[in-house]
Formats: C-alpha cells, sequence, structure tokens
C-alpha cells in the first residue's frame, strides 16, 4: 500500500493521490512529494526506479533486510538507511523496524514493514507545518526526529529495567537465575539498541553536509538538535552497558560472599559435628581404658561433648561464622 503528499511552496496541497501521478507533480520546481511504500514488492520498486532515476544498487539495498544505518551518496540522490527501536513492556527486549528512504532535491520515498507507525511521522509533519518550506529537509527531519526520540525512549526503558534490578539485587528471596536472566536480556536489549545508535552520528553529520544540499540553512538547526539527541542516545547507551557490567559483576560477587558464608558454616557445623564422634570412637574401642565398663566414664565423655562442642559453638558464633 502506498501513501502520497503533496507540498507546494510549503504547504500541503493533496494526499493519497495516485503514485502515477508523481512524476507529474515533481515537474513543477516548488512541488514536493512524499510517496511512502509499506512492505512493496520488486517491481512496485521498479516503476519508481524509473520516474525517479534511482541507482539499482539503493534499490536492491532497500529491498534486502537487515542493512546498516547509513547514508550512501548517488548521482541524483541519497539513499538511507535507519532503525526504529521499541521495547516490550513485560520482557524488556527490543524490537528494531528498518526504514529506508530514497532522499531527491524534491521528494522523499520511504520504504518500510508494517511495523513501523509511518502515522506519527505524519503527525509530526501536521504539527510543524510552518517549517514545511525546508521542502524535502523537512519531511527528512520529522522523519529522523520521530526514529531518534524512540531511541531515548527505548533507552529510558531499559534505563528503568537496570535500575529495578539494582533495587532487586540485594533480595536475597529472588532466584539468581531469574535475576541472571534478567541481565542477560538487558544487555543483549543494549548491544542491539548500541548498533542502532552509533552509526546515526555518522549519518547526521552525512547529511547536514553542506556539500551534499540536502538540508538548507533554515533546517540546519533543527538537524543540529537531533544531532544532540543522537549523542545523547549514544552516551546513554554506554553508560548504561557499563552499569549492566558492573551490575553483572556485583551479582556474581553477591554470589561468591553467599557461597562463602555458606561454606564458612557448613564447615563449622561439621566442626562441631567432628567433637562428639572423635570422643564417642575413642571410647568406643575394644582396649581398656581409664573409665572403661565404669559409670563416672559415660559421665566424663558426655560432658566432654557438651563442653567441647559448646565452646565451639560459642567461638562460631562470636566469629559471625554460624
Amino acid at each position: 500500500m502506498a501513501r502520497t503528499r503533496l507540498y507546494r511552496k510549503g504547504v500541503l496541497e493533496a494526499t493519497d493521490f495516485p503514485v502515477e501521478q508523481v512524476s507529474d507533480h515533481l515537474q513543477d520546481p516548488t512541488a514536493v512529494v512524499w510517496l511512502d511504500l509499506c512492505d512493496p514488492a520488486e517491481a512496485g520498486l521498479d516503476v519508481i526506479r524509473e520516474e525517479l532515476g534511482l541507482h539499482a544498487l539503493a534499490v536492491e539495498d532497500a529491498l534486502a533486510e537487515h542493512q546498516r544505518p547509513k547514508l550512501d551518496r548517488y548521482a541524483t540522490h541519497a539513499f538511507l538507511a535507519v532503525y526504529a527501536v521499541k521495547t516490550d513492556e513485560h520482557t524488556g527486549q527490543l524490537s528494531k523496524s528498518e526504514i529506508n528512504a530514497f532522499v531527491t532535491p524534491n521528494a522523499l520515498v520511504t520504504v518500510h514493514k508494517d511495523d513501523f507507525d509511518m502515522d506519527a511521522v505524519a503527525q509530526r509533519w501536521d504539527s510543524s507545518a510552518d517549517l514545511a518550506k525546508g521542502g524535502v529537509g523537512f519531511l527528512l527531519h520529522g522523519l529522523l526526529d520521530g526514529v531518534v526520540d524512540g531511541h531515548l525512549v527505548a533507552a529510558q526503558a531499559l534505563d528503568d529495567r537496570i535500575e529495578a534490578m539494582e533495587d532487586q539485587l540485594f533480595d536475597d528471596r529472588l532466584p539468581h537465575p531469574d535475576v541472571q536472566r534478567r541481565a542477560l536480556r538487558l544487555r543483549k536489549s543494549l548491544l542491539s539498541l548500541r548498533r542502532v545508535v552509533m552509526p546515526m552520528r555518522e549519518v547526521l553529520s552525512s547529511l547536514m553536509h553542506r556539500d551534499h544540499h540536502i538540508v538548507d540553512d533554515a533546517m540546519m538547526p533543527y538537524f543540529q538538535d537531533v544531532y544532540d539527541h543522537v549523542l545523547f542516545a549514544w552516551e546513554w547507551v554506554e553508560s548504561l552497558r557499563e552499569l549492566v557490567t558492573t551490575l553483572r559483576e556485583t551479582q556474581l560477587n553477591l554470589q561468591g560472599n553467599r557461597m562463602n558464608n555458606i561454606m564458612k558454616k557448613v564447615t563449622s557445623w561439621a566442626a562441631i559435628i567432628a567433637v562428639p564422634t572423635a570422643i564417642t570412637g575413642f571410647y568406643g574401642q575394644n582396649v581398656p581404658y581409664p573409665g572403661y565398663s565404669a559409670a563416672w566414664g559415660f559421665w566424663v565423655s558426655a560432658a566432654s561433648i557438651v563442653v567441647v562442642s559448646g565452646g565451639l559453638y560459642a567461638l562460631f558464633k562470636r566469629r559471625d561464622w554460624l
């Protein structure tokens, strides 16, 4: 399914007109056209390639999945690949939506799967209609601003989950495997977010390069604002990765300390139990010894068990081994 918009001299003039009319509108130098293709087939892109003069390699990249975020320059247009992200409310798992765009002097063609909400981008354009005179730069800003804001929202969601895990780190009632699984899921989500956010610095820098003539002077401050958000998201993700690593190390240290405490208690009780075992074993000899076959021998052995075991218990308790 295709969606279209026509801006003429900074004013929205038409929406959802037939794709066949795109080339007719582009003959007017004051017109700017947006064409959105959701999960298109190769034949659908071939028509756009002929009308807009798109490079075959750019069309191939748009059809292929799992492109790296990038900006490629061709003779008549630029090809942009970025990723929108969102996190699952229950598991915190990160999901990505690939968005490709062909950027020409007076047209923006977006290509994506149906898992990306393009309505939110259209609402951004409508809410800042006074910037529509910026042409394709205006449309591109609305798209990238929404994508980068989604990166910040994902970073905030992961930050909240990490903070919650910090509070539960010292809770002995929680099972350790569950905490470990959540920590590994968070680390995996952060790595995925890092792969998305890190190349965006280069993408924004290339877009703002004046020799590329994509962003005019009026839109440059707005792209600079998006670039600042990208830097903030990048620094945030890096700090969260370090924090998750620290939490993981802290969790392992706590687990080691708990194991040491358990070993101290087990060893202490083993030492206490060894006392009556040794004494009764001594008195179980089949040879005569002082107190053999006498009542006072029994009482001496019983008293020795109580005194020595009690003394060891008091000693271990004072040293916090029990």
